[in-house]
């Protein structure tokens, strides 16, 4: 019995070791060096006593992106890779601009969760579960709506409103990568066999040919 609790006891101790190796940075902050040589999980720190308040800024979420373009939707991402003191702090966001019945189509943050709020128009969102597998769950968003997106589910947008829309995202991660469902399969370089592609959609490859072709 007295064993049982021992090994009990270190595995809560052990269990408590993991959770706390994702603590919050050891640093006021880490600015982050895209440039840097140096490849670390992340980037490189800055200097602080170089770091200015420009680095800490963003300037233009107030500018429409161009939704011209056969989705008919365009994404300001806000990563570290535009705000370079995100790096280390677990937080970014970007904008997202509809045109009428435009689409930002299925894709994932494979390192992030996402808020959605609707700030004009009315948007159509979803995600599929991977437990239960395959489960959509979609509703219709107004202005003022947010809804959350779980990391690593394919997920999806659609304006269904008469006029444009507009929506902030918020991802629990500086670099939350964005992978385009459709891009990512039908677009790789170099592209995946055909063969694999008409067996994995059960069509023929004509079919799969001529949707690369778009890609």
């Amino acid at each position: 019995m007295a064993s049982h609790i021992i090994v009990l006891g270190l595995l809560v101790i052990t269990c408590s070791i993991a959770l706390a190796s994702a603590e919050s940075p050891l640093q006021d902050f880490c600015v982050a060096v895209p440039n840097s040589p140096v490849l670390v999980n992340g980037f490189v720190c800055k200097d602080p006593n170089l770091v200015q308040a420009t680095d800490f800024l963003f300037a233009g979420l107030n500018i429409a992106g161009n939704t011209s373009n056969a989705l008919g939707s365009a994404v300001t991402p806000v990563f570290v890779t535009q705000l370079p003191g995100l790096n280390t702090l677990g937080v970014s966001l970007a904008r997202i601009d509809f045109a009428p019945l435009g689409v930002n189509p299925p894709h994932t943050h494979p390192r992030g969760s996402e808020i959605f709020t609707v700030l004009q128009g009315s948007v159509e969102v979803g995600f599929v579960t991977s437990n239960p597998g395959n489960k959509l769950i979609t509703t219709v968003l107004q202005s003022g709506d947010a809804f959350v997106f779980p990391q690593g589910l394919v997920h999806f947008q659609k304006n269904v409103g008469n006029g444009n829309a507009i929506a902030l995202a918020s991802l629990s991660s500086e670099n939350p990568g964005v992978i385009i469902v459709a891009n990512a399969v039908f677009g790789s370089n170099p592209a995946i066999s055909t063969d694999v592609l008409s067996t994995a959609f059960q069509v023929n490859q004509s079919v799969i040919a001529e949707i690369e072709s778009k890609f």
